[in-house]
């Protein structure tokens, strides 16, 4: 006996019948995201934007990062990221590139060394030029569009090709909202966005693959069933399992989101957001998208094809 259940097993939800109002909602906020994107811009964290890399390792006991980030507030530095670094006394301090050339961002450096003094011990320091900086944002951009390659490729072989293009469409969806949610917000984004939105990406893959071969298994119990009621019934079959997996999910993201700090809030706040947008893909834009493209039924088994099989 099941203790928890948010959704019944027998749900009768006509989901491709708002597919249209839905198709339309979702372009329109793609757009925006994406006029948002080229007017507003992104907030560019260390990562891509360049800057200098401080590793400190306290002398007296556990590091005190609220203090420390406190201490190096007072010098007007910009952004600057403060987080512990493998022990309890080991901080990495990260600081915004300076304006103007390498002078600058020593006496950034040296800034940094005044105010603590003898207190630390300085185990490393680097610099990151925009050319690296630069080389980061391409890698990055590579990375998302191999993942969303290779996920075309994988689904057109396992099911057909209109399910690789229907995951292909909803995973890129995902994305621009997603991009979109970091230029509204303005969330840092740096390194650790890329791999939430990596994770987005497998995360609603992963749910995606579960509606679609439900699809499949339907068409096959089915053949005769038109299209749009035997889509509704594969959602409606594995609702319950999609709720559950991102209701858990959500769980421990948001608990994160309030008790993980500020290192990894735009991480968790994108995955939170990208956990939400990914379940709803997968049901209004991944499954309908199959309807567009025209994947038809497959044909009743005759009595000779049934001998000759």
């Amino acid at each position: 006996m099941r203790l928890l259940k948010l959704i019944p097993d027998d749900t009768h939800i006509p989901f491709m019948r708002i597919r249209n109002y839905i198709f339309a909602l979702s372009l329109i906020a793609s757009v925006l995201s994406i006029a948002l994107f080229a007017v507003r811009g992104m907030n560019y964290g260390i990562d891509f934007e360049g800057g200098t890399l401080i590793e400190i390792q306290t002398r007296e006991g556990p590091a005190d990062i609220g203090a420390i980030r406190a201490r190096l507030a007072e010098l007007n530095l910009g952004e600057v990221q403060v987080q512990e670094f493998g022990a309890p006394d080991q901080v990495l301090i990260r600081i915004v590139r300076q304006e103007g050339g390498d002078a600058e961002q020593q006496q950034a450096v040296e800034q940094v060394r005044a105010a603590f003094g003898e207190e630390v011990e300085y185990r490393r320091v680097e610099v990151v030029g925009p050319r690296v900086s630069g080389e980061l944002a391409w890698a990055g951009t590579i990375a998302v569009l191999v993942s969303m390659g290779a996920i075309l490729v994988y689904l057109w072989f396992r099911f057909e090709w209109q399910y690789g293009i229907g995951s292909t469409i909803a995973t890129a969806h995902d994305v621009i909202m997603t991009i979109g949610l970091f230029s509204l917000l303005q969330l840092e984004f740096n390194l650790s966005s890329i791999a939430a939105v990596l994770t987005i990406v497998g995360y609603s893959l992963n749910d995606t693959v579960v509606v679609y071969d439900r699809i499949r298994e339907t068409r096959r119990k089915y053949k005769k069933m038109p299209l749009p009621e035997m889509i509704d019934l594969a959602i409606n079959q594995t609702l319950s399992r999609t709720v559950m997996t991102a209701l858990t999910t959500l769980i421990a993201l948001t608990a994160l989101a309030f008790f993980g700090g500020e290192v990894i809030r735009s991480f968790t706040i994108a995955m939170i957001f990208g956990v939400a947008i990914g379940t709803y893909s997968s049901i209004f834009i991944a499954a309908p998208v199959l309807i567009l493209f025209g994947l038809n039924a497959p044909e009743p088994e005759t009595p000779e094809k049934a001998r000759t099989a």
